[in-house]
């Protein structure tokens, strides 16, 4: 579906263009409690930040980067840069002030749009090729090179006034006509496996990942309400969970405070979304807090196993946690990292609509997706319209291989980084190695094994992939999460308990060591010999992790 289409209609800023004049009068992005704007408001800001763009001299191809939480505001500068023809650099507000330093100017942004909290750290000397420093909330501009632009800030309500002397209407809209190879956006990865590179994300990626959105979760509406927990500066939540929606005419509710999962359920029951797009951290810590203990439950283990009442049960157990999704839930997409077996397990046990997608922000990020209704345990469905994809093994159907992958979501490569560009694209003919190991079946569904990256050597050279043994490991008492790897040529287990649960079972470190102790003898009776775990060692904190929760590998390599 949606493969035949012309060069023509490949204009992402046309379809964001006609989504706001369709919804004009609509709801369009919130901050829950804070900042409320319709469609007719966002792009009235966004039409306040083109004039300022044409004040600092800031046009087509130029950067301009972005850093800052999440908020209604984030995504308006970001759609405004979109609809300019600026290239977006947006840049993670958890990243310290040097790497933030270096990232502006490495992508040599002549603008940059912060929190003031953010600024604080930050100094405009050690950023000599910025113009101006604004504020992603309301546009006050701390800093500015500009004596233009500064005039122009100052006077913005009344310029924008003379721009629009009777009132701004639907038709004022008119944006960049973008062209599918024109750069959108670069984007500093924050891998598993390595540091920062550029991707620089064409028109035509972002575009073709949101045609999908729209063609293949049709069951969104216009005016339908939707959380946004994850990172916007990420690929995942700016593209499908933000941008997808917008240009459907949806209602856009951002999450200003750390997503834990007690403001995530209050954000559930108000906006009762149809659809939850989510990483594997934040479901498997509201199947484990709500879910689960009730489970565990000696009357509820025993009626589990009573045929008729076992169906019923099960039913009511779905209902409940369709509930805690807002009542109106049709799909949850689980993207950013494997989903541990024992939540997709019981997902699968309770019929319950969740589909695991996978992606990568050198994809914009869709690489694959099934429906729920498709779902298969282990899957990560099939390659997206407008990609292809192969495996390189003599039997990928049963053989794990690398994952190359080719197609409009396709980056173009890394910015200023011709090495990292030819390691992954090697031969200027389209085709990318993801890096990822997997298993291609006949029907086209993939099988993620690991990344090749982290795939250890056996002793008689078998392909380890730690990722499985964590997955057994992590459903072993009082384990929170954990990290295999290579020591000398044995396997050891980083661990981060479950202080907490230890704790209220009055459990001190010897009793908790022990445990672990025999939590690794039940892993190694499960697991081939070959890949047996020697040792482990207890970490007091959780592991450092990148913005899709996954954990960040190589700080705890030997």
């Amino acid at each position: 579906m949606g493969n035949n289409v012309t060069v023509e209609e490949k204009s992402l800023n046309a379809i964001i263009a006609k989504s706001i004049k369709k919804n004009w009068e609509r709801q369009s992005l919130s901050d829950i409690g804070g900042a409320n704007y319709a469609y007719k408001g966002v792009a009235e800001h966004i039409a306040k930040l083109h004039i300022l763009f044409d004040a600092a001299g800031v046009g087509v191809g130029d950067k301009v980067a972005l850093c800052g939480k999440n908020s209604a505001h984030w995504a308006i500068t970001f759609l405004a840069c979109l609809t300019k023809g600026v290239v977006a650099v947006p840049i993670l507000h958890e990243f310290k002030a040097e790497t933030i330093h270096h990232l502006v100017n490495h992508s040599e942004a002549k603008l940059l749009f912060t929190d003031a909290a953010i600024w604080e750290n930050l100094d405009e000397k050690l950023m000599p090729d910025v113009e101006a420093v604004i504020y992603i909330s309301e546009f006050g501009m701390p800093f500015s090179r500009s004596a233009e632009l500064t005039e122009t800030r100052n006077t913005l309500n009344e310029v924008f006034g003379r721009k629009y002397p009777y009132e701004f209407t639907a038709a004022d809209v008119k944006y960049y006509e973008d062209s599918p190879e024109d750069l959108a956006l670069i984007n500093y990865t924050s891998g598993s496996t390595g540091m920062s590179k550029g991707v620089m994300l064409p028109y035509r990626s972002i575009w073709s990942n949101i045609k999908y959105c729209l063609e293949h979760l049709d069951f969104l509406e216009s005016g339908d309400g939707i959380v946004n927990m994850l990172p916007l500066a990420h690929l995942y939540g700016m593209v499908i969970e933000m941008l997808h929606p917008f240009c459907k005419g949806c209602h856009c509710y951002f999450l200003t405070r750390v997503p834990s999962p007690k403001i995530i359920l209050g954000a559930f029951a108000q906006v009762k979304p149809k659809l939850v797009i989510t990483v594997p951290l934040i479901l498997e810590k509201i199947i484990r807090n709500k879910i689960f203990p009730l489970l565990d439950k000696p009357l509820m283990k025993m009626l589990l196993h009573v045929p008729y009442l076992d169906n019923r049960l099960l039913a009511k157990v779905k209902s409940g946690l369709e509930e805690a999704f807002g009542g109106n839930l049709r799909e949850v997409i689980i993207g950013g990292a494997a989903l541990n077996p024992e939540v997709e397990s019981f997902l699968q046990r309770i019929n319950f609509p969740y589909t695991v997608g996978y992606g990568m922000t050198e994809c914009g990020p869709l690489i694959t997706y099934a429906p729920p209704s498709e779902t298969q345990p282990h899957s990560v469905g099939r390659v997206v319209d407008r990609m292809l994809c192969r495996v390189d093994s003599p039997d990928p159907a049963n053989v794990p291989g690398n994952l190359w992958v080719k197609g409009d979501n396709v980056m173009q490569g890394y910015y200023k980084n011709e090495k990292a560009t030819k390691e992954v694209m090697p031969n200027d003919d389209g085709w990318m190695n993801t890096g990822d190991m997997c298993i291609l079946k006949d029907d086209g569904s993939i099988y993620i094994s690991g990344r090749s990256k982290t795939m250890i050597l056996g002793p008689s050279g078998q392909n380890i992939y730690p990722e499985e043994i964590e997955a057994k490991l992590n459903n072993l008492p009082y384990v929170s999460e954990s990290l295999v790897i290579d020591k000398g040529g044995k396997l050891e287990a980083l661990i981060f308990p479950d202080f907490d649960a230890a704790h209220q079972e009055g459990l001190d470190r010897e009793g908790l060591e022990k445990v672990m102790q025999q939590n690794l003898d039940t892993l190694n009776k499960d697991i081939p010999s070959y890949s047996r775990v020697s040792t482990y060692k207890l970490f007091d904190t959780e592991f450092e992790k990148t913005p899709k929760r996954s954990i960040k590998r190589f700080l705890y390599q030997p």
